[in-house]
């Protein structure tokens, strides 16, 4: 399900007359024509098809963030999946006024990087690392890593967001991360390792204790990169769900 073969985009458009285009056997904004719904709804149509084109063309997921209904905006993930910025964090607490950040690590383009608490986490890097990603994608971040983040660096994060811990509700799929994980078959190096653990490592690292640094940094990684899969998974079931049949 790529953002040209949605309409619900549109002022006035809902699911069921998505559907009724969709039915009509027109799927893609390519084979639209005003006449398959008629009247000022087909205009208005024709006319979010014409500025999204342009907005498509220049990378502006912003646009498309505000003109989906909240919960269709998985619906932008396969559109600008080349743009997104899959990231988690570790801290010593669930209080982000009491606690700490400790590591947070970025996945896009194939690439991973950890930024680490004393050493290269700063606002500076930080925002470095956010600079370009169009598209946020996290487990629990909007409740929890973007105000965290904001919270303790100067940084701004308000951009689009997929929050897949919601995207994940849509198709019965709950529970933490790693209970998600395991539901839909993807396996761990260290299936071992929790968030407990993640606090108990740092101040493993703190206190000098050889590996535990490594250890942390192995499990914030592999959460970031999981992201990826899941994110693949969830809105490839969602894109069946709603429009299999029209394939």
């Amino acid at each position: 399900m790529r953002v040209e073969n949605s309409f619900i985009g549109t002022d006035g458009v809902g699911e069921k007359t998505e559907q009724s285009i969709w039915e009509a056997g027109v799927t893609h904004w390519d084979e639209f024509e005003p006449s398959v719904v008629g009247g000022q709804r087909g205009e208005r149509i024709q006319q979010f098809i014409d500025e999204g084109r342009d907005r498509i063309a220049a990378t502006d997921v912003p646009y498309f963030d505000r003109a989906f209904p909240s919960g269709e905006r998985w619906r932008l993930y396969e559109t600008f999946s080349d743009r997104a910025c899959f990231f988690d964090i570790e801290t010593t607490g669930l209080d982000q006024d009491r606690n700490q950040v400790t590591t947070v690590s970025f996945y896009q383009d194939g690439d991973t990087e950890t930024l680490v608490a004393g050493d290269d986490l700063t606002s500076e890097t930080l925002r470095a690392a956010f600079d370009g990603a169009d598209l946020l994608v996290t487990f629990n971040g909007k409740r929890f890593d973007v105000p965290f983040l904001e919270a303790n660096f100067d940084v701004d994060l308000d951009r689009p967001h997929l929050d897949l811990m919601y995207t994940c509700k849509k198709i019965g799929l709950s529970g933490g991360l790693k209970q998600v994980e395991r539901d839909i078959g993807i396996e761990r190096d260290r299936p071992d390792i929790s968030g407990r653990d993640a606090v108990r490592l740092w101040r493993e690292h703190e206190q000098g204790r050889d590996g535990a640094l490594e250890t942390l940094v192995s499990y914030n990684r592999e959460d970031t990169v999981n992201l990826e899969t899941l994110a693949e998974t969830v809105t490839g079931r969602l894109d069946e769900q709603l429009f299999g049949d029209y394939y």
